[in-house]
């Protein structure tokens, strides 16, 4: 089960109508929008059911997401993806569900009793998509992710309106990266231990792993042995093989975008990560500049400048990472909606 807020309760902030468009709405939830038939009947103020993209929806929750056709299967679960697409000229991202499909369980969620967000992905069977890996990057587990490393994941931009306003109010600064697509690698180094991680999976080390041959080629446990306390190194696995390989590479490159300090549990600042990768000639990934937040201080604006050219090849990026420079905890993404659009 995924641990991302896939299914949450919400409040429908705004409900307008779509130019030449007589059947459909665009609905505001937080800083989603997305389009719903009118004859669903949702208004401004309801508590509903939202569903994010990337959510896998068994059939039997929304059986009309396959259009009459057979559902497709993920994980031995019939149904269909959420994706971002766009009708009559709007951006559509998730769907919307009346309270009921939780059954007896919806009568414990009244607005206005602080359950706006609350978590119901594991009552609704919501699993999230994920593109299969093929066989050099899968490997053989040796264990789950370590429970003492925070995995590499960022809050969308579009769930934190409220955390947007207070950072631009305390004036704050971030540091702007690019948020590349490719496979989410982890290596630690914990009271002797080595490991090689995926973004699930604690990896055994075989012959022909793409995580693990690129970790030794980097001399990674050389690396954390060095520095003689518990570290973990995070980045992006990109190149042959991996998320379509946008970027037409013909080798592995392991962009580093955190380090972790396990036994403080905080991550490095973005000077002390900087300093880490020079001195053991580590690659990060590509910088993008420092920003105030008050300069971006809206949603539709951070999104529009998640749109643009990659750093490392002629095609659109998938979007941007913010670090906050004054508080290292602080930080999240803002994914292209260009991007989104093209996926295949």
């Amino acid at each position: 089960m995924s641990e991302r807020k896939l299914a949450t309760i919400r409040v429908i902030d705004k409900i307008e109508s779509i130019d030449g468009a007589d059947k459909i709405v665009c609905a505001t939830v937080g800083g989603w929008k997305l389009v719903t038939a009118i004859d669903n009947g949702f208004k401004e103020g309801d508590l509903v059911v939202y569903l994010e993209i990337d959510s896998w929806v068994p059939t039997e929750l929304a059986p009309f997401l396959s259009k009459g056709k057979e559902p497709r299967e993920f994980n031995g679960v019939k149904g269909e993806r959420l994706r971002t697409i766009k009708l009559r000229g709007q951006i559509s991202q998730g769907l919307l569900l009346p309270l009921s499909v939780l059954g007896e369980a919806h009568e414990v969620f009244t607005i206005g009793e602080g359950c706006d967000g609350a978590d119901v992905t594991e009552q609704l069977n919501i699993q999230k998509w994920e593109k299969p890996m093929n066989a050099q990057l899968a490997g053989i587990c040796r264990g789950n992710f370590p429970s003492f490393i925070r995995k590499t994941d960022q809050e969308r931009i579009q769930n934190l309106a409220k955390d947007l306003a207070k950072w631009v109010a305390a004036g704050l600064t971030f540091e702007e990266t690019e948020k590349l697509e490719g496979s989410s690698m982890t290596v630690y180094h914990k009271d002797g231990d080595f490991g090689v991680c995926s973004r699930n999976l604690d990896l055994k080390e075989t012959e022909g792993n793409s995580f693990w041959a690129t970790a030794n080629k980097l001399m990674l446990r050389e690396v954390l042995e060095h520095e003689g306390r518990n570290l973990a190194i995070q980045g992006e696995l990109i190149g042959p093989g991996i998320q379509d390989n946008i970027y037409k590479l013909d080798h592995f490159e392991f962009r580093v975008f955190d380090i972790f300090d396990i036994d403080t549990q905080t991550y490095l600042d973005s000077a002390h990560r900087k300093e880490f990768c020079f001195e053991h000639v580590l690659t990060e990934a590509p910088f993008l500049g420092i920003v105030k937040i008050a300069d971006i201080p809206t949603m539709a604006a951070l999104l529009t400048r998640a749109e643009g050219e990659s750093a490392l090849a002629k095609t659109e990026r998938e979007g941007v990472v913010y670090k906050c420079i004054e508080d290292p905890s602080i930080s999240f993404k803002a994914i292209s909606n260009k991007y989104l659009l093209g996926e295949k």
